[in-house]
């Protein structure tokens, strides 16, 4: 179920507060904390069938009520009388107030500084509170602080647990208590009316992480990051999963620490991890088995638990090359190698710049490397035995194909930026940065008539590969076709 909190200040709206929030719910939550007049709570829950949590908050739990404890505790006492079908009390307040009628009581624990690293004699005193349901409330800006509430929500309890985390891991929360059985889930009711900064809207929840498909039987997909990239991958997977019937769903990672990671992946079952290309390099030691291409440069987008262990691959370069391929051999049809004698200018000084750098060398391409970090640059072309050009000198260059793989380099015309003169009309241009968004450079390319790398084809086949691995099914080409406004 989705829940949708609404917190009014007039009694006047209220009742269409609750109304426009029941149209798209299963369950509304009213918070009572911030009306500004005592309401007659019977006559604003009345009349509506999706039901009614009712709350009243202290400010310590994140509420704004303003008067005492005592009219606190007094107006839930009132919202009780009206028996709504849930009303939430904190700990404290829930021994003070006695069961009555059918209204269920969730019994709340919030902290809003810190996770709460035990919470097992918190289920005691709670089942003590009577409690119906358990709610824990408490920050989830990383996987690492949302462990705690993933842990409660995937045991077995007599009394079910729901959670609100607070930040981007919340999220997350949100999607793994689906799976085991939470009995709702936070949403907002639509961009700019969130609890919290991060809480997903319910039209998020269907149109990229489709969480109506997600049963006890779903297979995750790990995806590490939730910017606007990875919500589109998340989108992209979770569409295709859909129309080919597999029952698998994409789970956001929020990763700071990878200490743990693969373990916690064990216990969540989840079996494959996707990574952004900016967290290719620092992952990849998490995995016991590489491919070639990854031992030699340290870079790895695709992790994949096989019976053997964790396998680390490399997607991005693989889509890149064939996209890049592609485009000279339009461009110079019939010749044998697309690569052989081009001279290269690759840009970057990551784990992703050394698989590219890698990978052309094996082409027969005459490779060059340049960075604003000079001594990376300096040390990559070491490594891969290509040559190397100091950033003061890339304008006495020549290239016939310039290749851009550094997310923090900038057009402009400063020592430390690329300056877009730098292009000519004869030059092939692939900017690989910042996927699966086109950029500044690539624009600027087109404006100077060089031939480009359609970004979006590299994007296309890097999913395609790592879907494909996962599930051994093939992304339906109308997948790509639309984007929900929470992916661009």
């Amino acid at each position: 179920m989705i829940c949708i909190s609404v917190t009014p200040e007039s009694r006047n709206f209220a009742k269409v507060d609750i109304l426009n929030a029941a149209a798209q719910s299963d369950l509304v939550e009213l918070c009572l904390d911030r009306l500004i007049k005592t309401p007659d709570i019977g006559d604003l829950i009345s009349g509506f069938d999706t039901p009614i949590l009712v709350s009243c908050r202290r400010p310590e739990d994140g509420g704004q009520f303003k008067g005492t404890e005592a009219e606190r505790i007094q107006l839930l006492k009132q919202a009780i009388i009206a028996e709504p079908a849930y009303i939430e009390l904190d700990l404290e307040t829930a021994k003070q107030i006695p069961r009555f009628g059918k209204t269920k009581r969730v019994i709340s624990y919030t902290s809003l500084k810190k996770p709460l690293s035990q919470v097992d004699d918190i289920f005691d005193e709670m089942a003590e509170a009577k409690a119906d349901v358990i709610k824990f409330t408490w920050p989830t800006p990383t996987l690492q602080t949302a462990w705690p509430l993933l842990a409660a929500i995937s045991q077995k309890r007599d009394i079910p647990v729901v959670g609100l985390g607070l930040g981007a891991a919340g999220i997350t929360f949100s999607l793994l208590g689906v799976k085991y059985g939470s009995p709702w889930i936070y949403a907002a009711l639509e961009k700019g009316m969130e609890a919290f900064e991060g809480q997903p809207t319910v039209a998020e929840l269907n149109e990229v992480f489709h969480y109506p498909k997600i049963s006890a039987k779903t297979r995750f997909i790990g995806v590490a990051g939730l910017g606007v990239a990875e919500r589109r991958t998340i989108e992209v997977f979770n569409k295709a999963s859909q129309q080919l019937g597999l029952d698998y769903v994409c789970l956001p990672l929020v990763i700071n620490d990878f200490k743990q990671v693969h373990k916690m992946l064990g216990i969540l079952k989840i079996r494959s991890l996707v990574v952004s290309p900016r967290m290719g390099e620092f992952i990849l030691p998490l995995a016991e088995h590489l491919e070639e291409s990854s031992e030699k440069t340290g870079y790895g987008d695709l992790q994949l638990n096989q019976p053997d262990g964790w396998h680390a691959y490399d997607t991005v370069r693989r889509s890149a090359i064939k996209s890049l391929e592609a485009t000279l051999e339009k461009k110079s049809p019939g010749s044998n190698s697309a690569f052989q004698r081009k001279n290269i200018l690759v840009l970057g000084q990551s784990g992703l710049t050394k698989a590219v750098v890698h990978s052309l060398t094996q082409q027969g391409a005459v490779v060059s490397v340049t960075s604003q970090n000079d001594k990376a640059a300096q040390g990559i072309a070491r490594a891969f035995d290509v040559r190397y050009v100091p950033f003061a000198n890339l304008y006495d260059t020549l290239a016939d194909v310039v290749v851009q793989t550094d997310p923090e380099l900038k057009l402009g015309h400063s020592k430390e930026e690329l300056n877009p003169s730098y292009l000519r009309e004869t030059m092939t241009v692939m900017d690989i940065s910042q996927l699966p968004e086109s950029t500044e450079l690539m624009r600027e390319a087109d404006n100077r008539g060089c031939e480009s790398v359609c970004v979006d084809d590299v994007y296309r086949r890097q999913l395609s590969q790592i879907f494909k691995a996962i599930t051994s099914a093939e992304i339906p080409d109308e997948v790509f076709e639309t984007r929900s406004e929470y992916t661009r």
